[in-house]
């Protein structure tokens, strides 16, 4: 992962592999870790609902979710880093949406946040070795409301100047469906694809990464 801050907020990436304590201490590393924006997909998928509540998994230190909160959307926002968390409500307060924003700390592996919500994003939820994905997904299939949304982002793959590594698993899109096991009939597919995108090698030159997006509505009872 390049080290400079990203267009993205992928606040557990990694983390089931490294843990809390290698998350803290990578968030020490420096004042921003991600850019502070919104994820593009997030900001393109969520622009046309109606706000409501909303959780943010694995959200860094809280650029969707002040995004989102900024939209009208109150935001629970959880994370594996306390560290992340105590920068994502600094910024949500220096963004005038403190009253709209709430944070959790959850090794999503072990624990997962309470109530049911109109909007659950998950971007890029991705580690090294054991990572319960496919289970934590599902929980947040579980956690959307009748009529709510999930929307799923994940890399498609390593960006362009990095050689694969087999011990991490880029799930393509139908793969993500199949993980998610939803019921027949009580889901709507909305967006299944591939996309990419230009991201910044390590030493700054521009570089590509592809992504996917898988966007999935629960049908209203």
């Amino acid at each position: 992962m390049a080290h400079a801050p990203d267009q993205h907020t992928p606040g557990t990436e990694f983390a089931g592999f490294a843990g809390e304590e290698f998350w803290d201490s990578r968030y020490r590393e420096s004042e921003r870790i991600w850019s502070g924006d919104a994820n593009a997909v997030l900001a393109r998928e969520a622009a046309p609902l109606t706000p409501g509540r909303a959780l943010d998994l694995g959200c860094g230190e809280g650029g969707d979710a002040v995004w989102l909160a900024r939209q009208g959307w109150h935001v629970t926002g959880t994370d594996i880093s306390g560290v992340a968390l105590e920068r994502a409500a600094a910024h949500a307060a220096e963004a005038g949406v403190a009253d709209r924003t709430a944070w959790e700390r959850h090794d999503l592996a072990e624990s997962f946040p309470a109530g049911a919500y109109d909007l659950v994003s998950a971007c890029f939820l991705h580690t090294f070795g054991e990572f319960p994905r496919a289970r934590i997904l599902r929980r947040a299939a579980a956690a959307v409301a009748p009529g709510g949304v999930l929307l799923v982002v994940g890399h498609a793959g390593w960006p362009s100047w990095q050689e694969d590594r087999p011990e991490v698993d880029f799930p393509t899109p139908d793969e993500v469906l199949a993980q998610l096991a939803l019921e027949p009939g009580a889901w709507e597919v909305l967006l299944a694809e591939e996309h990419v995108r230009v991201q910044d090698q390590p030493d700054g030159r521009p570089g590509t990464r592809t992504d996917n997006a898988v966007k999935v509505r629960r049908r209203a009872a």
